[in-house]
């Protein structure tokens, strides 16, 4: 009984701290946003990562300033890259191609952030993460280990994929902090 209580309590204590993460106020004028990447298909992006950047498009519009950093490398299946993808669909709704810079490499929300950072100078303070709403708290989360003080933009999950979406995020979480908090 003493495990149901707990595992329960985990999980509402994970809950609680995603919904607060996507329910922040977003400012405007950001120097940067970060997108990060989902599944490609073929040249194609995932509905998750439509998504994304459909956020970020609305996002980059109405702030004129703020540069984009397209995040994602190339997985099975994807003839493209994610950030490839995702530099694609913004063009195609009116973001310049001279504010958006390309991330290729990473494979991981944790390499998507690293990755990013070499793209933001010193003199950038206000930073975004689009990503969807679920995997806003471990986002930002990761950009704090790398000294990054984000907001999230949090994109709409599909429908379909809630319940495989939040279970994988609580699992992705829990690794995350067993790596973050027990000494190695």
């Amino acid at each position: 009984m003493i495990i149901l209580v707990s595992g329960f309590s985990y999980i509402g204590y994970l809950q609680l701290n995603m919904f607060s993460s996507s329910n922040k106020e977003i400012p405007e004028n950001a120097d940067y946003l970060i997108i990060l990447g989902a599944r490609v298909k073929g040249t194609t992006p995932s509905l998750s990562l439509q998504y994304r950047i459909d956020a970020a498009a609305e996002y980059l519009n109405e702030n004129e300033n703020t540069i984009a950093i397209a995040s994602g490398g190339q997985g099975p299946g994807e003839d493209i890259s994610e950030a490839e993808a995702i530099k694609k669909e913004l063009m195609n709704q009116g973001i310049s191609e001279s504010r958006i810079f390309i991330e290729n490499q990473s494979t991981s929300t944790d390499e998507n952030i690293m990755f990013s950072k070499k793209f933001i100078s010193n003199e950038m303070k206000v930073g975004l993460l689009v990503t969807n709403d679920y995997h806003v708290f471990r986002g930002t989360s990761i950009a704090k280990d790398y000294d990054l003080s984000i907001v999230g933009i949090p994109a709409k999950t599909p429908a379909i994929s809630i319940p495989r979406s939040y279970i994988r995020e609580y699992l992705a979480l829990t690794k995350y902090y067993i790596l973050k908090y027990t000494p190695l």
